[in-house]
């Protein structure tokens, strides 16, 4: 099957400047890296001719013979770069796949390029902490002191891993680069150097207390802002509060994950707020008033209308939820539950049957009960017909 066109892989012009080739570069790489596709083969396979294509169109000389001479440039290894060694060929070096993940997921997993030498492959790894909060810290916000274990720079040796008055020095094995090279073959293999992990240098005389990780293991306090109005699954990124990075890198973040947990009065939906509030049978037949409270700690008076049903639902305008970075609130809901007597007194069961036998499960005091039995009577009619 014949390759695609690079140029219409990426969905570029053939005259695209590089900002251009890489915006949609990144855009089809995010669409189809792997992270976000897991066990789609299509996607891999698309992800891979993407990364390809970019690889030949962000070069000046890959891209000018490519240009003139299309796939065949590249046929049995290809042009040379001028002054590559044997084996230097096409696709080999520092670009493609690697050029995808630095680019646009390195600064997020903890490695800020691999271009800038082998320091950042120590960088410290982010921290997650999941934080249950009550409904009315996210009402008004709140300050929050949290405790994490975490691993912190060593103060013995201000982080670097060597013993105090001693420095880093440059490693041997790959002179400060942090990768070797091995030949196989018509290929060049590139690795991690194994004597300095990537660092580009090697210590000769270790921190004792941190054994020269530059850091060690410490519980540390912070304190946490959370902002009014914040919803459940809201995260909240402490930069430069994860783990220490190993030898002076860079620090990782620390990101909180907050849950808000069950009222004992209140739902939240949203910016409103619900609340179910039973009332007396007397009340709801003859109306009345109720006073419910509300999530800043006042009370709220309902006036009651005569006749009022179960499930009727009374709207508090301006009573709900504190709107995030706003100086909107929700609504409150107030729905009404109306609770049947329990209990009664002879004189209380007497008064009942009086109101029964005067007529007060009727039409007129009961329409709705009232109507519903009398469609059951025409069903039954009807069935026996």
């Amino acid at each position: 099957m014949a390759k695609r066109d690079y140029y219409e892989t990426l969905g570029a012009d053939k005259g695209a400047d590089k900002e251009a080739l890489k915006r949609a570069y990144r855009k089809l790489a995010m669409q189809y890296h792997p992270d976000r596709n897991p066990d789609d083969p299509e996607a891999e396979a698309k992800f891979k001719e993407v990364n390809e294509a970019y690889d030949v169109l962000k070069d000046d000389e890959k891209r000018a013979a490519y240009d003139r001479f299309g796939h065949a440039a590249f046929e049995n290894g290809g042009p040379r770069r001028p002054g590559a060694g044997a084996g230097d060929f096409g696709f080999g070096g520092g670009g493609g796949f690697a050029d995808i993940f630095d680019e646009m997921f390195g600064e997020f997993m903890g490695g800020g390029g691999r271009r800038g030498g082998g320091q950042q492959r120590g960088r410290g790894a982010d921290l997650r902490l999941n934080l249950e909060i009550a409904l009315e810290d996210a009402f008004n916000g709140a300050t929050k002191e949290i405790r994490i274990p975490s691993s912190v720079a060593c103060e013995a040796c201000n982080g670097t891993g060597a013993e105090k008055g001693s420095q880093p020095v440059t490693c041997g094995t790959c002179t400060g680069n942090g990768k070797v090279r091995a030949q196989q073959g018509f290929f060049t293999i590139e690795r991690t150097c194994p004597t300095c992990g990537g660092a580009g240098k090697v210590i000769e005389k270790p921190c004792r207390p941190c054994g020269g990780a530059g850091r060690v293991q410490k519980e540390k306090t912070l304190s946490v802002s959370i902002p009014a109005g914040v919803e459940d699954g809201t995260r909240i990124r402490l930069a430069g509060e994860g783990e220490a990075g190993l030898r002076g890198a860079s620090t990782g973040d620390l990101y909180i994950f907050l849950s808000i947990a069950p009222h004992r009065f209140f739902q939240r939906e949203g910016a409103d707020i619900h609340c179910r509030v039973p009332i007396p049978m007397a009340k709801a037949a003859l109306g009345g008033s109720i006073e419910v409270p509300t999530l800043e700690g006042r009370r709220v008076k309902v006036t009651i209308p005569e006749g009022t049903q179960a499930g009727h639902q009374f709207r508090l305008r301006g009573k709900g939820m504190t709107v995030y970075q706003s100086s909107l609130r929700g609504d409150l809901y107030v729905e009404v539950t109306v609770e049947t007597p329990v209990n009664l007194t002879k004189q209380q069961k007497e008064l009942l049957k009086q109101f029964e036998e005067a007529g007060g499960n009727g039409e007129a005091t009961s329409p709705e009960s009232a109507g519903f039995f009398a469609k059951v009577k025409e069903l039954w009619e009807d069935l026996r017909d």
